[in-house]
């Protein structure tokens, strides 16, 4: 009986810190966090102390007692290339930037990746059943409910600059996040508004948009095709603006546009969903090609009425009015991407000089300076003031740019064993797309719509240990673990069945 009531509170326990892992994850810079756990790292999840829990109850025992995800096996050469490769550095004797020396950079970066895969792993093995992964995505709605709230709050103050709200928030803020609000625009619960804008098109719209896109919700409560996931997406449409990310506003413009026109599906008369567009049906092609339209129009409403209350956002479109002889690279200059370019051509140089392991994790920093391409700092601001020594500068530069950052530290071996692991998830979602069960399809058209933010986004972010893609990818594995699973026991069911065919005939 003790051993019974044991096993209860072991499960509660479990049960308990799943859900405050799934609620946690927008909140990714929480002030109080002890130094042993990163509390002194720019990146704070608070998720980290359930995952702690997680770790010790669930993913420890399950990686004894089960069979790894094979996407897991394509993901651990990266982190043994990474590891080597950060050893090495070591014995090549970097000096010290910023008091900084290079073992504590190191040890940094590894701390950092373990941390991603740790989560890419309680996420993976964690949910087991249909019902787990679609309670797990309530839990999900939850915690982003509160983000998309708190956000909510934040837009007044940009609508309506109010300095005595404005003051309010941002006191209240002080106990969720390490930085302050910016006053044209909104954080929601993260560090920067990029992170916000990041987070909800990686971790939040791809089920939003999957839901809708199948008709199917994970609650009880619906009203024909209203949905809640119908409520939550639009209430993240909206708000995506008042981050004034210009990564987060092309990754809503890419998405949409995706789900129309490719991820569309249909109902044919047995009700099984079908992909695409239907065939020799000059009006249901019309009526996609218009419900496409609005939508984009839509879309394009709100990120212009938001670029009103932002003067650097509104640039995304005054550039090819006010220029006489517009061209891209002015473009690309004009919208402040010139910092980026900077970042990634230094990264890029790292490569060349180091090109089969690259220098180790997190030392792209020390090589910054020298790897710099030769024109005049005075045109990008952001890099003159990081080369140029400042009181209270206490932070290392990184590439921006995830694939770059890859290809400085750890060299073509360790981008192509990442771009391995990649391309295994990009797997199990196209598995999970192609099938015939509509409930599966879900979880298919969600992988493919979060492969796609997480490339489009790791273009303007470079860090292991943000949960976004991890989560992701682990739900989208353990997705298609179940319906391997699945597919498993209804071949077995199958031979069964065929075997006791074969005795009665025998018979």
């Amino acid at each position: 009986m003790n051993r019974l009531h044991r096993s209860d509170l072991l499960r509660n326990i479990r049960s308990g810190a799943w859900i405050l892992f799934i609620v946690f994850l927008p909140v990714t810079s929480f002030p109080y966090l002890p130094q042993v756990i990163g509390g002194s790292a720019l990146v704070r999840p608070l998720s980290i102390y359930p995952l702690i829990v997680l770790l010790v109850g669930l993913t420890i025992p399950r990686l004894w007692n089960q069979r790894l995800p094979r996407t897991f096996l394509s993901l651990l050469p990266f982190v043994i290339i990474a590891l080597v490769s950060s050893l090495i550095s070591l014995m090549r004797g970097i000096e010290p930037s910023i008091n900084v020396t290079v073992g504590e950079r190191v040890l940094r970066g590894l701390i950092t990746l373990g941390l991603g895969v740790a989560y890419y792993l309680t996420a993976s093995l964690g949910p087991r059943t249909l019902d787990d992964l679609k309670s797990t995505l309530r839990w999900l709605y939850v915690g982003f409910g509160v983000a998309l709230f708190w956000g909510s709050l934040q837009a007044i103050y940009v609508v309506h600059f109010t300095k005595a709200w404005y003051r309010l928030m941002n006191n209240l803020q002080q106990y969720i996040s390490t930085r302050r609000l910016i006053q044209n625009r909104i954080s929601g619960m993260t560090y920067e508004p990029n992170w916000f804008a990041e987070q909800i098109t990686c971790l939040l719209l791809p089920w939003l948009l999957a839901s809708v896109l199948t008709g199917s919700t994970v609650f009880k409560w619906r009203r024909g095709w209203l949905t809640i996931e119908w409520f939550l997406l639009i209430w993240s449409i909206v708000l995506i603006p008042f981050t004034f990310s210009r990564a987060g506003v092309l990754n809503l413009v890419v998405m949409a546009f995706l789900s129309v026109f490719v991820l569309r599906v249909f109902k044919e008369k047995e009700g099984t969903l079908k992909l695409g567009i239907q065939p020799n049906k000059f009006k249901f092609l019309f009526r996609r090609f218009s419900e496409a339209i609005i939508a984009l129009v839509l879309i394009g409403g709100v990120i212009f009425v938001a670029g009103l209350k932002n003067e650097f956002f509104g640039r995304i479109w005054g550039y090819w009015i006010e220029k006489d002889n517009p061209t891209l690279s002015g473009y690309i200059k004009y919208l402040g991407f010139g910092a980026r370019i900077s970042y990634g051509d230094a990264a890029y140089q790292t490569f060349e000089a180091y090109p089969i392991l690259g220098v180790g994790l997190g030392n792209y920093a020390f090589y910054f300076d020298e790897m710099l391409p030769d024109r005049p700092l005075a045109l990008t601001p952001e890099v003159l003031r990081i080369v140029t020594p400042e009181d209270g500068r206490d932070r290392l530069i990184t590439a921006k740019n995830l694939f770059l950052r890859l290809l400085a530290e750890t060299g073509v071996i360790g981008t192509l064993a990442f771009v391995t692991f990649f391309a295994a998830i990009l797997g199990c979602a196209l598995y999970l797309w192609l099938a015939q069960d509509p409930e599966i399809k879900f979880w298919g058209i969600a992988g493919i719509l979060g492969v796609t933010a997480f490339l489009l986004s790791s273009f303007s972010f470079d860090s292991f240990s943000l949960p976004n893609m991890w989560v992701m990818f682990g739900l989208i594995t353990a997705a298609a673990r179940y319906h391997t699973r699945l597919g498993s026991e209804r071949l077995e069911n199958d031979f069964e069945f065929d075997q006791l065919a074969v005795e009665n005939g025998g018979n």
